[in-house]
This record gives C-alpha cells, sequence and structure tokens, in this order.
C-alpha cells in the first residue's frame, strides 16, 4: 500500500474567477464607467455635459485667433532668434538660412533669394547642425532647379529664369521685396518701366502658350478659347501703345490684320464682346488712327447689332456673330441690367466714327426705356430686366455689385461723352448716388470704414464685392466735371474701403467678395467666406486708384497701387510667362493658382496702373470728352 502523495504547492482560490468575475477588458471599462455615469444625480450630469459643450464652443471661437497667431510664429513675428528650416512638402521653396556659424556655402544662392517674408517656411529653434542641414538641402534643391522649372505652388511662384551665381541673383532678383529697396519710391520712371516688365512677362506668356486665342492658362501652358477671336490680343493693343511697347505691338497689328476675323459661327456674349473687342478697336484706333482698326470695329459691331431685333428693345445677352441672329440664354428670357447699359459708350462712338446714326439709336432706346420703368428704390435697379417685356425681374434686391455695377458707372460716362447735354442721364446717376447713401451706404467695426452693401427685400447685407471699387473712381471723376463736392468726400472714403481689401489680406490682395463686421465689439472690419477669397486680377481698384491721384495729386495713391503691383509678382506671376488669378488670397504659403490669365489683366489693370504712375495729366487726358471711348469706359 502506498503513502498519500504530497502536495508540492498551495492552491489558492479566488472567489468569482470561475464566474469571470475578473475582466480588465475594454468592454468591462466602458460598461464600469457606464455605470459610475449611472450613479451620478441628474444635476451632476447636466453640470458636466454644461461645461463640455462650452469648452467646445469655446475652443471654436478661439480656433482662428489660435491659427493666426501660430501663423505670425510661423513667419518669425514672435520669434527672432529663430533659424529658417525648410518645410518637408516643397523644396523647391526652400529658403536660406538666416545666419549660421559656418562659412557661407554657393549653394545657398539659387534662381531667386527668398526671404521669410516672401516664401513659406517653417519656424522652430534648433541647433546649429539642424540650419546646416537644411544648408546642405538646399544645394540639392538648386541642381534641381538648374535644370529647369518646377512646378511648385507652395508659395509664391518662382522665377527660375533668373542668374544662379549669388552676384548675379542680386542685380536681377525680381521679387517685390527687392523692387522695393532698390527702386526710389518717388522714381516715376522706374515704376512706368516696373508695369512694362509686368506686362511683357505676361505677354511673353501669351505670345507662347496661347498666341491668337482668347486666354493664357499659364500654369498648364496652354490656352482657353470663350469666342475663339483672340480676346486677350485685342484687348490689350491700346495698353501697348501707351507703354511705348511698339513692337509687341507691331506683332498684334499684324495678326489683327491677316488673322482677325468675324465671319464664324460662333455665339459671343454681347456685352462682353462690346467692352473687349468693339472698345479695344476702338480706343486703338483713337490712340494711333490706324484705319485698320476702324474697319475692325466697324465689322464686329453691325455683326452684334441683330442682339437689338427684340419685342422690347432690350438686347437678347448673345448672338452668333456668323448667322446674324441673336437669342438669350437657354435658361432664361432675361439678361441683367449692367449688360444691357454697358455697351453704350462703345455703341455711340462708332455711330459718330461712322456717321451711321443705327448704333447710338439702338443702345440710347434701351436707356430711355429703363429711365422710365418702375421698379426702382431711389433711383437704385434691380439686377435683371426681360427682353420680351421690357420689365424688370427679380425686384427688390439691389447692388452695386455684380449685374448692376456698370450701369451706375456708364451713366455718368456717357453724360460726359455727350458733351453733358443729355439731363436724362444726370438725373438717373444724381439720383442713384442718393439712392446709394441713404439704402447701402454704412460703416464698420471697429474702425469705421465706409462701405457699400446690399439691400434685398428691406434687409441690409454688408456684403461688397470688389466689382464695387468702380465707385471711388467714378465719384472722383463727377466731382470733377461740377457734380457736389462731397462726392470727392465720399470717393477719398471708400478709396480707403477698397485699399483696406486688399492691405488686410495676407496676400495683400483682394477677395473677390468681402463682409463688413457692423457689431460692436467685433475684432476686424473684414470678414471673407471660403467661397469668395478668389482674386481674378480685377481693375476696379487701381482704376479708382488712377483717378484719385489724377484729381487730387495726392501720392499715397501711387504707393497704394505700388503695393498691389508688387503683390500682384509675389502672388500671381508664373515664371514661364504670364499671371494667373489664384483661388486664396488669405493663404500666402498656397495661394492656389486658377491657372487663368483674364484678357482684362493686360487691357485694364496693367494700363491704369501705368496711368497711375504716370506724372503727365495729358497721357490719356481725363478733360477731353472722347476719352471716354477709350477701352471699357477709361
Amino acid at each position: 500500500m502506498q503513502p498519500p502523495s504530497r502536495q508540492d504547492y498551495v492552491s489558492l482560490s479566488l472567489p468569482g474567477l470561475e464566474s469571470g468575475g475578473y475582466n480588465n477588458s475594454k468592454q468591462w471599462r466602458r460598461q464600469s464607467c457606464w455605470r459610475k455615469w449611472k450613479q451620478l444625480s441628474r444635476l451632476q450630469r447636466s453640470l458636466i455635459l454644461c461645461i463640455v459643450v462650452l469648452l467646445f464652443i469655446f475652443g471654436l471661437a478661439t480656433y482662428p485667433t489660435v491659427t493666426e497667431h501660430l501663423r505670425g510664429l510661423g513667419d518669425g513675428e514672435h520669434d527672432t532668434d529663430s533659424k529658417d528650416i525648410p518645410g518637408p512638402t516643397f523644396p523647391p521653396l526652400l529658403p536660406e538660412p538666416d545666419k549660421v556659424a559656418q562659412p557661407a556655402l554657393p549653394e545657398q544662392t539659387s534662381q531667386r533669394k527668398l526671404s521669410t517674408k516672401s516664401r513659406p517656411v517653417l519656424q522652430r529653434r534648433g541647433n546649429a547642425s539642424e540650419v546646416v542641414a537644411a544648408v546642405q538641402k538646399a544645394a540639392v534643391v538648386k541642381e534641381d532647379l538648374e535644370e529647369g522649372v518646377i512646378s511648385s505652388w507652395h508659395g509664391p511662384l518662382v522665377d527660375t529664369n533668373q542668374a544662379t551665381d549669388g552676384a548675379k541673383s542680386k542685380e536681377k532678383d525680381n521679387s517685390p521685396a527687392d523692387h522695393e529697396a532698390k527702386l526710389p519710391q518717388d522714381s516715376e520712371a522706374s515704376r512706368l518701366e516696373e508695369v512694362r516688365k509686368a506686362f511683357r512677362h505676361a505677354w511673353s506668356g501669351y505670345k507662347q502658350f496661347s498666341w491668337g486665342h482668347d486666354e493664357l492658362r499659364p500654369i498648364s501652358k496652354t490656352y482657353s478659347e470663350w469666342f475663339g477671336l483672340g480676346l486677350t490680343l485685342i484687348d490689350a493693343l491700346d495698353t501697348m501703345w501707351l507703354l511705348g511697347l511698339k513692337e509687341e505691338f507691331e506683332e498684334a497689328r499684324a495678326w489683327v490684320a491677316t488673322e482677325l476675323t468675324f465671319d464664324k459661327n460662333v455665339d459671343v456674349n454681347l456685352f462682353e464682346s462690346t467692352i473687349r473687342i468693339l472698345g479695344g478697336l476702338l480706343s486703338t484706333y483713337h490712340l494711333t488712327g490706324d484705319a485698320l482698326f476702324l474697319d475692325k470695329a466697324k465689322d464686329i459691331g453691325s455683326r452684334l447689332m441683330p442682339a437689338f431685333n427684340t419685342p422690347s428693345k432690350i438686347p437678347y445677352s448673345d448672338v452668333n456673330i456668323g448667322k446674324g441672329i441673336a437669342h438669350p440664354p437657354r435658361w432664361t428670357s432675361d439678361s441683367t441690367l449692367s449688360e444691357v447699359t454697358s455697351i453704350q459708350l462703345e455703341f455711340r462712338e462708332l455711330g459718330r466714327l461712322t456717321q451711321e446714326p443705327q448704333y447710338q439709336a439702338a443702345v440710347d432706346e434701351v436707356m430711355k426705356q429703363i429711365h422710365k420703368l418702375d421698379g426702382k428704390q431711389d433711383g437704385l435697379v434691380p439686377m435683371f430686366i426681360n427682353t420680351n417685356n421690357g420689365q424688370f425681374t427679380h425686384q427688390g434686391v439691389y447692388t452695386l455689385g455684380a449685374r448692376a455695377d456698370s450701369y451706375y458707372e456708364y451713366l455718368l460716362k456717357q453724360w460726359i461723352q455727350g458733351g453733358k447735354k443729355d439731363h436724362q442721364l444726370l438725373e438717373d446717376y444724381l439720383q442713384a448716388i442718393e439712392g446709394v447713401k441713404k439704402n447701402l451706404l454704412q460703416k464698420s467695426s471697429p474702425h469705421g470704414l465706409t462701405f457699400v452693401g446690399e439691400l434685398s427685400h428691406g434687409q441690409f447685407s454688408p456684403k461688397m464685392d470688389h466689382l464695387v471699387c468702380f465707385l471711388p473712381g467714378t465719384l472722383a471723376l463727377g466731382a470733377h466735371n461740377g457734380l457736389p463736392a462731397d462726392h470727392m468726400d465720399l470717393a477719398k472714403e471708400l478709396m480707403e474701403t477698397c485699399y483696406q481689401m486688399y492691405v488686410q489680406m495676407e496676400t495683400g490682395l483682394s477677395p473677390e467678395i468681402v463682409h463688413f463686421n457692423m457689431h460692436e465689439g467685433s475684432i476686424r472690419d473684414i470678414e471673407v467666406k471660403l467661397a469668395d477669397r478668389h482674386n481674378l486680377l480685377r481693375p476696379e481698384t487701381v482704376e479708382s486708384l488712377f483717378y484719385l491721384y489724377r484729381f487730387t495729386e495726392d501720392h499715397k495713391y501711387q504707393e497704394w497701387g505700388w503695393e498691389i503691383l508688387q503683390n500682384f509678382n509675389k502672388y500671381t506671376k508664373v515664371s514661364s510667362g504670364g499671371y494667373t488669378s489664384i483661388n486664396n488670397v488669405r493663404d500666402p504659403e498656397y495661394p492656389s493658382p486658377r491657372d487663368k490669365m483674364e484678357s482684362f489683366f493686360l487691357g485694364e489693370t496693367l494700363k491704369y496702373l501705368y496711368l497711375l504712375f504716370s506724372h503727365d495729366p495729358d497721357l490719356v487726358s481725363l478733360d477731353h470728352q472722347q476719352t471716354s471711348a477709350l477701352n471699357d469706359g477709361l
């Protein structure tokens, strides 16, 4: 019989183990937390939820301020000891380190020197070895740059066609910051030459990649067609002449003489083809006296006339210039007010030059019809008019922005063009300005900027389009021609506002639309919605700056225009040629190119900048009636 076996271990039983009572799983912990939550009183739970909600709201409210503060730190505004470390995702735009305790390397100089203000960089505190590593990385980038254009759009475009050695880079640098340093601020000749350089750069892109086509797509190095009539080339003719670019002008003239034909089966927009093509040809004829341009103007003008064959005499929006057939848009029988009332200057001048009265008669009838229509509010007009019955539609909405803007501008300019004899035009203009003061004029908070909003069925909206920036120049032009002196006062106030629409943006370029704060306690006057942050290289602000400088001789308007030109060069200039509109004026690191250069950038924006910087009052005199016939009512 064997003795009982000896146990060499101690048995320990944990209560609940067999039943699975010990469980450290996530599910068990969640259930435990839930039980603790349920054990709280209703008041305690309510207090906790309220605190969480308040923290969430506070986070949303402070997020923009925090991000702007962090961006400021990233730009080196609050960290004077920081070193520039290149961003990991955009090596083509790597900046030079500011100062390191190492001998200067030749690789630190690329085709364009990049400063912390003109290029996006990540700022951080680091040791010398980190900075030297960045310098070594810059050497690799330089080799890539020397091989050609690097299409990176993380920040302003780089002109990679500059010299690569340090001395030549400094000598030939085209960055606006260096322009400001090397150009005397009061140098008329230098600034005029800068406009010529900008035009040549834009023209070189057009000539290389879209010659004879409507518009340049500078990023993709191709073109886009609207009507297939060489819009950019025709729109830019008078600008080339004024800038003294005779070689470029002669090239363009040869194309007009040998290639331009309007005998095409194509639909064109009456308004756009009038101001860009008919206006461009007429203004070039006025400047040169060359009958070629008048003949072409008569050709396109006669082909646009079928647009006026409507029951109401209010023109259709579209014309087939080959078939002689006009029609409204497919989706409506309406035309916009600005389109049917912003063709008068060109057709009236065409009638005067050709001694054929049908051109002026057609556009004068439009103004007579609108003069007597009901539906206005203190001289302000709705945005749409029906081509069948000649009545306003979509009534109750009043704006000086898109679809109505140039109606008010052309009232004054027609009155001046006609020798100040048409009292109906003057009456409509003066009444409209009083309507603006009464219904649309407000001041922002906190700095009291005067702005022009919109009215929709009695409700005021603090929305202002960049297009409205035609108004300061128009008011100044009226005051110069004997209209009330307070028009000039208002012009100066609105001019300041339009300038602020530029200077308050991170790129120094205005968005298409802004909204003004009117509530006390606002931090900033101007807000911009995400969908409104694009810049199309528009001319309205620089046009008004030209008028204000010409009439007041206040040089601050030239300085403002100079800033705008620098920022166009900084954020919209494409190294291979041309300029591009951008999507986001609030993001200097990535303004997001739209890959399109509008024809009016050459036809108007650069032209007005050139006139603004000129001290010669006889360069397009504003005291001659026929000046109004220049492109787009200059």
